[in-house]
């Protein structure tokens, strides 16, 4: 197989490339190119191309020229984890209009291209987001919830989500889409997400540094460990195209849980002093999009055999265990 990652630098892909490295036969097929796309190829993951079918091919996504780098063979599958935070792209309007709806667009294009000359229909894993959906009541989210995005960010993720499952009933594409909610403890220095609090919290527990929440220890997320995502990820790639949603999208479960109690699972683990500086002072935008999430209800997800982490308890443990 001949797969990319975009995104290749970034946490989840960073994480999901030394998995298909150390897995190679993680989709079913053993892998004979693994692209790791992204604007620069980060020190720490040169080791990667220790394995011959690992290679690093940097540049912009939004360049017609590197594309066509990229895309110089055919593609078995795509993982397009390249986005540009939440946060920044409402600060940059232009910048995130171009990396996070024209960009995947464009690559979704020209992967069409290549399924319409009689090569290879690829199969397209697209990380979409829990911000499709914008504020939420206090009721459960279910699979059919409407989505109303209340940012840029998961307004070009759901445009995304469309273009890509129109390509799929052109029978172009095999795309595949996943919501994912706030994936943890992702580096401290990606700060351009507005869920950034969900991470930080382990990162300041471990170090017993002060921290100041910008939601309440009574806001509720959903929150998935990185291991956890990359079983998902892997899993929306070996689904099978018979019986796929018409969206071809899916809200995957994940752990719904308090601030509070994930603050408790940490005191577990590092006891109470590593918590002690914590203070918090409620932003009202930030609890309202990342700290008022109901219960969530996915049965054709788990169906699908999409994973959720079991509870607190078990996240800390996953986080830790891959930091």
């Amino acid at each position: 197989m001949r797969i990319i990652i975009t995104g290749a630098s970034g946490f989840v892909g960073n994480g999901l490339a030394r998995h298909l490295c150390h897995r190679p036969d993680a989709l079913g097929r053993p892998i004979s190119k693994l692209i790791l796309a992204d604007l620069t190829e980060p020190s720490d993951l040169r080791a990667l191309q220790d394995y011959a079918f690992a290679e690093w091919r940097c540049g912009d996504l939004t360049d017609p020229s590197y594309l066509d780098q990229l895309l110089d063979e055919p593609v078995d599958c795509l993982f397009h984890l390249a986005s540009l935070p939440g946060s920044l792209a409402e600060q940059k309007p232009e910048l995130g209009w171009s990396v996070n709806l024209q960009a995947p667009l464009l690559l979704a294009r020209r992967l069409a291209d290549q399924s319409r000359l009689g090569v290879i229909t690829p199969r397209v894993v697209f990380a979409s987001t829990i911000a499709v959906y914008g504020p939420m009541g206090p009721e459960a989210v279910t699979e059919d919830h409407p989505a109303i995005p209340a940012i840029s960010y998961g307004a070009h993720k759901l445009m995304t989500e469309i273009g890509l499952a129109d390509l799929s009933r052109r029978g172009e594409v095999d795309a595949r889409s996943i919501r994912l909610p706030g994936i943890v403890a992702r580096p401290e220095t990606e700060s351009g997400h507005g869920s950034a609090f969900m991470s930080l919290l382990f990162h300041k527990a471990r170090s017993g540094s002060p921290y100041v929440s910008p939601v309440s220890p009574q806001a509720t997320s959903w929150w998935m460990s990185l291991e956890t995502c990359i079983a998902n990820l892997v899993n929306a790639a070996a689904v099978e195209t018979d019986g796929l949603p018409a969206s071809r999208s899916w809200q995957l479960p994940s752990l719904h849980a308090s601030v509070g109690r994930i603050i408790a699972a940490l005191e577990g683990r590092f006891g109470a002093e590593s918590t002690a500086k914590f203070s918090f002072e409620p932003d009202p935008k930030i609890e309202a999009l990342f700290g008022r999430l109901p219960p969530l209800q996915t049965p054709r997800a788990e169906a699908a055999g999409f994973v959720q982490d079991e509870d607190a308890n078990a996240l800390v443990e996953s986080v830790f265990r891959n930091t």
